[in-house]
């Protein structure tokens, strides 16, 4: 299987390694890196020191990621654009479920249209393809994937044992069947028994912790089982959508003003950076694309660039990598980057001052900048997954100390690089002003809205094993923000909302950088193209009236006032990561939020008809 560039993001966001997907005669889970197609003619390498200095910093320090060991960038084999040529060998996939269900007798005498019988893969008709199953009297029946299976915390996905539900260990030789009661799919009308005297099993008695036994570790896209695992294993539906979370993270690629010498030794830098001497770069100058870029150079020269670069990317592999991102496009220059072909980031700095000052807080302009980012670089990679729980975002594992109940599993046992795409687009980049924010956040309202949302948040932090988990009053603001700006920029250019991202910069000050950050990138980028048709930079003189036509459709939501009067704080709300929020108002396209749809109150931006007055933006 070679996707096409269209559907990078898919492999990226549902179908990395881990993952399953249905066949139209089977279901198959996504094979580990190891066993991708690893030609030169299948990928291409990707450069970004930033990104991959940052992988190998954070997943080294949580085990998953071998110390010392470079990270490697790479596209995952990609389907041909020229249809005469062949296509990789692409990505391997593996059957799994390997239990299925078939029509036919399963008792003596005895017909029931809906008792079917259960068939392993090896019993298929191998003759067939496997894609039937023979009976006694010869006759061949379509077969169907079952539709459950078992995982735990630590990402682990296997067949359940059927025999061993119904027989308890007793050993028997009958087949199994699988009947549906009622008209519902619900798991509580569905039975599993064998043509011997043991009674049937209800699957509902499946969510029972311990019924379903202990995890063998099985990790089958990897070919593999992870020896000692003693947890217990979760009921899963095989479509269920919290049978595989991807772990990704995505850095806005930035110019770099350096000499050629620099230039040449990024352009090959997953080979350069681990140099050890400059006997180790006389072997490399040996390679022909190498040599051809640094070979008028002397080892030494060159060994001593590959260590100034390697440690200034160790510097910034360990800070939030939003920080340099938000202190380029606030820098104030007028142009940012260069607009040329081959350059990652191309802006330009509006002049606030000449628009209309109609977005204001105690009669001072909230907005302090204005950037158009008329060309951008994304670069985003895969570098993990979990299953039962999604995992927090990579800020949060670097930044915090997070632990969730469940932990990320490998995309690989042995290789050496992990798969990513770049994706060209274009922005709009703005900030808001520390002084208004600070002054927000004293009023006795936004105090008191404050201890509800973080109280929610320490109810989701305690069913959920998770520490550190509130970001911040600010965060919430700013996301917020965000939400509704996107969802007016869409009926503005003319974008469709799921094709537009957020980043929201909610930094504050330290002891060693004291400069408060909070500024918001709405952005599209697409992969395999040159970009974009300039529509949200067009509009990025109409920012402010746009935030605040935004924010005046947020005053009231078709859900109120059970959106308005939402409680965060009440012990067992499903909703205990969000204020006043819902579909109808601010809840957007999950790729389009950096963070899953959650933290986010309308509330803190606009009066609702609850009346909590915590609002930034005020009546005009």
């Amino acid at each position: 299987m070679s996707p096409p560039k269209q559907s990078l993001s898919q492999l990226f966001n549902s179908f990395g390694p881990g993952a399953m997907m249905d066949l139209p005669t089977r279901s198959v889970v996504i094979a580990g890196l190891d066993h991708w197609d690893g030609s030169k003619a299948a990928f291409k390498s990707i450069s970004e020191p930033r990104l991959t200095a940052l992988l190998q910093t954070v997943l080294s320090q949580t085990g998953r990621w071998e110390p010392g060991k470079p990270v490697q960038l790479r596209t995952p084999p990609i389907a041909r654009e020229n249809r005469n040529e062949p296509d990789p060998a692409g990505i391997a996939v593996r059957v799994f479920p390997t239990w299925f269900t078939c029509e036919g007798i399963v008792e003596s005498g005895t017909t029931n249209p809906r008792r079917r019988r259960l068939v392993r893969w090896t019993e298929l008709d191998a003759a067939g393809n496997r894609k039937k199953f023979q009976r006694d009297d010869g006759k061949k029946i379509d077969v169907t994937p079952i539709r459950f299976v078992g995982a735990c915390k630590d990402g682990h996905i296997q067949d359940i044992d059927w025999k061993w539900l119904v027989h308890r260990g007793t050993k028997c030789d009958e087949a199994m069947w699988i009947e549906e009661q009622g008209t519902s799919a619900d798991p509580a009308n569905i039975r599993i028994g064998c043509l011997c005297e043991r009674p049937s099993v209800s699957l509902a008695d499946a969510f029972k912790p311990g019924f379903l036994g202990t995890c063998k570790g099985h990790r089958p896209w990897l070919d593999s089982a992870e020896a000692g695992c003693t947890e217990q294993l979760h009921f899963l539906s095989r479509s269920a959508t919290n049978t595989y979370f991807p772990q990704a993270v995505t850095l806005i690629s930035l110019p770099i003003l350096e000499d050629a010498l620099s230039q040449a030794i990024r352009k090959h830098w997953a080979s350069l950076q681990s140099a050890t001497d400059p006997a180790f770069i006389g072997v490399l100058k040996n390679v022909p694309e190498i040599g051809a870029s640094i070979g008028s150079y002397s080892n030494d020269e060159i060994y001593a660039r590959v260590v100034q670069l390697r440690d200034a990317v160790m510097r910034e592999a360990i800070q939030d990598p939003k920080i340099a991102e938000y202190d380029l496009l606030n820098s104030g220059d007028q142009l940012i980057g260069a607009d040329a072909p081959g350059e990652p980031l191309f802006a330009e700095t509006l002049n606030v001052e000449a628009m209309d000052r109609c977005l204001s807080w105690s009669n001072e302009p909230i907005l302090q900048s204005i950037v158009a980012v008329h060309r951008l670089r994304a670069v985003t990679c895969l570098y993990g997954f979990t299953r039962l729980e999604p995992a927090p975002t990579f800020a949060e594992q670097m930044l915090e100390d997070v632990r969730l109940a469940v932990d990320g599993a490998p995309l690989s046992e042995n290789a050496d690089w992990l798969p990513a795409m770049e994706q060209l687009g274009e922005g709009v980049f703005l900030t808001l002003k520390p002084n208004v924010i600070r002054a927000w956040l004293q009023r006795d309202t936004v105090i008191a809205r404050s201890k509800m949302l973080v109280a929610g948040a320490a109810n989701h932090a305690a069913r959920n094993n998770v520490k550190n988990l509130f970001p911040g009053m600010p965060y919430v603001l700013l996301h917020s923000l965000s939400h509704a700006l996107m969802e007016e920029i869409a009926l503005e250019c003319g974008y469709p909302l799921s094709s537009l991202k957020e980043r929201v910069y909610a930094i504050a000050g330290n002891d060693t950088d004291r400069s408060d950050r909070f500024g918001i990138l709405i952005y599209t980028a697409s992969a395999g193209a040159q970009g974009t048709l300039g529509g949200l930079t067009e509009i990025a003189k109409q920012i402010p009236q746009l935030l605040l036509s935004a924010c005046d459709r947020f005053r009231l939501c078709s859900n109120d006032p059970i959106c308005a009067d939402h409680d965060p704080s009440v012990s067992g709300d499903e909703r205990s990561l969000l204020g006043a929020a819902c579909h109808a108002c601010v809840l957007v396209s999950e790729t389009s939020c950096e963070a899953r749809n959650t933290f986010l109150d309308r509330a803190l931006l606009v009066e609702t008809i609850s009346g909590t007055r915590s609002q930034l933006i005020r009546d005009t």
